[in-house]
């Protein structure tokens, strides 16, 4: 059963005016965030076989931070395909992934994120996680959906989300 995990990017820095979005590093509190995220990862059982991360520098340094919490040996690609883009643009790259991936982890942006993982949970989710994401998909929140099927037929409503967690969670 195909397994994918949406990660937001920890809260990022806003301190430099006169930098691009694209070049805006985390904050001291998403760096804190990250290192809570990167300790659950083990424990909530996170497995993937790839991942793929946004090449903005908010999720790049996300991805660092918690990379101590993941697989050694996992294939990860940056791209600049999951920047400032939404939920139907994501699913079409989901609908890539090869067949033999039975777990992946996508590092990316709100309102993307939030959106798919919305369109994406169908009958049969934990009813905790939907309400918890109907509220808010902050930063550095993870939520976990699980289908039948393959990566080249997901489609709205397909999956069941199973976990959604929040840094304020992890505190």
């Amino acid at each position: 059963m195909p397994t994918l995990h949406l990660l937001r990017h920890a809260k990022s820095s806003r301190g430099d005016p006169g930098l691009p979005d694209f070049d805006r590093p985390l904050s001291d509190r998403g760096l804190r965030d990250a290192a809570a995220i990167a300790a659950c990862l083990p424990k909530a059982g996170l497995m993937p076989d790839r991942v793929l991360c946004s090449s903005a520098r908010r999720t790049v340094d996300t991805l660092a931070a918690i990379r101590a919490g993941l697989p050694e040996r996992l294939e990860v690609e940056t791209t600049g395909d999951l920047y400032e883009v939404g939920a139907t643009a994501l699913l079409d790259r989901l609908r890539r992934i090869p067949g033999d991936v039975g777990e992946l982890l996508v590092v990316g942006h709100n309102p993307g994120m939030e959106d798919l993982a919305t369109r994406l949970a169908g009958t049969g989710s934990d009813l905790a996680a939907i309400r918890a994401l109907a509220r808010k998909y902050p930063s550095g929140a993870l939520a976990t959906l699980e289908f039948d099927g393959e990566w080249r037929t997901l489609s709205p409503g397909d999956a069941r989300l199973t976990r959604f967690i929040t840094p304020k969670d992890l505190v």
